[in-house]
């Protein structure tokens, strides 16, 4: 048995993707369909990275997406991928729309446009360096909710990425307001992300909502692949289910934590990463040390397949 995970924002370097891009046709092909759906030039962006277009949300969410369901095409037309017994696909924040195009619950040129709009909303949601993100190390998610909780903090959890590391989210003089508190409070480290809003906290609702109403009209396909959710932490394979959390996704805490207990859960045992970087693994390896997970980044990982 063996289980997907697609990484989001936060992935993405210069050139991620290239050489599979520069051998494999299947990849020259997944970026023509998707720049002719976005009307975007995304291997100059991902490639050559112009005005550090590729550290702007609006480009970096597709940019990520583009690379990593480029990847897993590679792996699915080298590999027989019956024979892995895939039975889960999940992703982190973005990577779970990498997650739906990859198990073929939506199509490739409707996800493309369906992110394309999400990184625009998600950057034009709030007055520019008003708001952000910062990363807590050390403490868990149940630790520092009481912490906001009992402080009465304007602040919220963005992202349980693991027992030992949250990413809260809110303005940015409330963010700067609670760092010594948190500090106090058993906190190893306080790092302020280069994030150009709250992600995943209530000043997305409105961005939340407009988008909404773009995933409604979206043709949600069948597949064999069950899906867990970043707002349920709970897999499912039923659209109506799928539909409802990922409209849910983008003002909502990220799960991570409890959703890769969920395949734990769920007696899974081998994962694959794809796309960009290996910060998945490490976060899983913290969380539950009885997976064994790969990541396939570059061409030279393929061999792990074998």
């Amino acid at each position: 048995m063996t289980s997907f995970l697609f990484p989001g924002q936060g992935s993405q370097y210069v050139g991620m993707a290239k050489d599979f891009h520069d051998n494999f046709k299947i990849v020259r092909s997944v970026f023509d369909e998707i720049e002719d759906a976005t009307s975007l030039s995304l291997r100059k962006t991902i490639f050559e990275n112009p005005s550090n277009e590729l550290n702007l949300t609006n480009f970096t969410q597709i940019s990520i997406f583009s690379s990593s369901y480029a990847i897993f095409k590679v792996i699915e037309t080298e590999f027989d991928l019956d024979k892995m017994n895939i039975d889960f696909m999940l992703g982190h924040s973005l990577g779970e729309y990498t997650a739906l195009a990859c198990s073929n619950k939506i199509n490739l040129s409707d996800c493309a446009k369906l992110l394309k709009l999400r990184g625009e909303l998600m950057n034009n949601a709030v007055e520019p360096n008003k708001s952000g993100m910062a990363a807590l190390i050390g403490l868990a998610s149940e630790k520092v909710q009481d912490i906001i909780e009992n402080k009465e903090l304007k602040i919220q959890i963005a992202n349980d990425n693991s027992k030992i590391q949250i990413v809260i989210s809110g303005m940015n003089e409330n963010i700067d307001e609670c760092e010594q508190i948190f500090l106090n409070n058993g906190a190893k480290k306080f790092v302020k992300l280069n994030v150009s809003a709250a992600f995943h906290s209530n000043l997305m609702i409105e961005a939340q909502n407009k988008l909404e109403n773009y995933i409604d009209d979206i043709n949600f396909l069948e597949s064999n692949i069950n899906i867990i959710s970043n707002y349920s932490a709970k897999s499912s394979n039923d659209n109506d289910i799928i539909t409802k959390c990922l409209s849910k996704q983008m003002a909502n805490k990220v799960r991570w934590t409890e959703s890769i207990q969920e395949l734990h859960n769920l007696k899974e045992t081998n994962l694959i990463e794809i796309g960009p970087g290996k910060i998945l693994s490490g976060l899983v390896k913290r969380i539950n040390d009885s997976f064994k997970i790969i990541s396939i980044n570059e061409i030279n990982d393929l061999k792990l397949l074998k």
